[in-house]
C-alpha cells in the first residue's frame, strides 16, 4: 500500500468517525446530567433530512448545518418536556422519539430523495495540505471534523474544570442531594438534553452534507445506536469517545475494502462488521473496567422535587 492510498484510507476512517464523535459527545453530556435519551437515532435522521433540505434550497452548507442543529433541538425539546417536565419513563420516551424521527424525516425529505449537491468544502493550506501522509489528513479536512475534535476537548474541559460542569455531574450522580444544595436540577437537565439534541442533529446533517452529500431515508443506518454504545464504551469520558469512534470508522473502512476485494465472504456479514467490532470492543472494555466505571448513579431516574 503506497502513501497516497494509506492517506486516503485514514481520511476515510476520520470521516466515518466524525458523526459518531459529535452525536456521542452530546449524549455523554446528557447522560452525565442523569438523563438517558435513546432517541439519538431519531434526532440524527431528522438533522440529516432537514439539513440537506435547507442546504439544497439555499445552496449553503452553513445553513444546512444550522437547520440540522435546530431539528435536533426541536426533537430534544419534545423529549425534555416528556421526561423532565412530565417525568415520563425515559426509555419509552427515547424509543418513541426514534420512531417519530424516522417516520417524520421520511415525510419531510420525500421531495429531496435522489437530489445531490456538492459536499462541504475542505480546508486548503498552501504548503501544509500538500505534505505527504499528514497533509490532507491534518490540514485538508472539512470544518465538521475540526469542530468534532474541538467539541471533545471543550467537553472534557467543561466537565472537569468548570463550576457548572461539576454541578452537572453532581446532578447526574445524586439529583436529590444536588437539589438540597440549591442546584437547578431540572434546568440543568433541560440544557443538557438540548445540547445532546443539537449535537445529534449536527451529526445527522454531516451525513447528508459531507459524508454522502445526498438525502436518503434511513441513511443514519443505526449510527445513533452506535453513538449510545460509544458513551458506555468510553466510560462516560470524552476522549475515549474519540477512540471508540475511530475504531468504528476503521471497521467501516475495513468492510468496504473487504467487499471490494471479493473475498468470498457474504456481503451481509461484512456490512455488519463495524457493528460487531463495536459490540466486541464494548464487551471487552466493560469487562476490564467495571471498577472504574463512571456511570452516573442517577442515570435514567426521573426527578420529582417533592420526593
Amino acid at each position: 500500500m503506497n502513501i497516497g492510498i494509506l492517506e486516503l484510507v485514514l481520511m476515510t476512517v476520520v470521516t466515518a468517525a466524525t458523526p459518531l464523535v459529535i452525536a456521542a459527545i452530546g449524549e455523554l453530556v446528557t447522560e452525565r446530567a442523569g438523563v438517558l435519551n435513546l432517541g439519538v437515532e431519531g434526532m440524527m435522521i431528522m438533522g440529516a433530512s432537514l439539513g440537506f433540505a435547507a442546504a439544497y434550497s439555499t445552496g449553503s452548507t452553513t445553513v444546512g448545518a444550522l437547520a440540522g442543529i435546530i431539528a435536533g433541538i426541536a426533537m430534544a425539546s419534545l423529549f425534555a418536556l416528556l421526561t423532565i417536565g412530565l417525568a415520563i419513563n425515559q426509555v419509552a420516551s427515547g424509543l418513541a422519539l426514534t420512531i417519530l424521527g424516522v417516520g417524520l424525516s421520511g415525510l419531510l425529505g420525500s421531495g429531496f430523495v435522489g437530489q445531490k449537491r456538492d459536499p462541504a468544502m475542505h480546508l486548503q493550506l498552501p504548503g501544509l495540505s500538500d505534505l505527504p501522509m499528514v497533509g490532507k489528513l491534518v490540514f485538508g479536512e472539512d470544518a465538521f471534523v475540526y469542530f468534532a475534535v474541538a467539541l471533545v476537548a471543550g467537553t472534557a474541559w467543561y466537565l472537569t474544570r468548570t463550576r457548572s460542569g461539576l454541578a452537572l455531574r453532581a446532578i447526574g450522580d445524586n439529583h436529590h442531594s444536588a437539589h438540597a444544595l440549591g442546584l437547578p436540577v431540572r434546568g440543568t437537565r433541560v440544557l443538557a438534553v438540548l445540547f445532546g439534541g443539537a449535537c445529534a442533529g449536527l451529526a445527522g446533517a454531516y451525513l447528508s452534507l459531507a459524508y454522502t452529500p445526498f438525502w436518503s431515508p434511513g441513511m443514519t443506518a443505526g449510527r445513533g445506536w452506535i453513538a449510545l454504545a460509544l458513551v458506555v464504551f468510553a466510560s462516560w469520558k470524552p476522549w475515549r469517545v474519540l477512540l471508540g469512534a475511530l475504531l468504528f470508522g476503521g471497521a467501516t473502512v475495513l468492510q468496504l475494502h473487504a467487499q471490494a476485494a471479493s473475498m468470498g465472504i457474504p456481503g451481509q456479514l461484512l456490512s455488519a462488521l463495524p457493528y460487531i467490532a463495536t459490540i466486541v470492543a464494548l464487551m471487552v472494555l466493560s469487562a476490564g473496567s467495571r471498577r472504574n466505571s463512571a456511570a452516573p448513579a442517577a442515570l435514567g431516574q426521573a426527578f420529582i422535587a417533592s420526593r
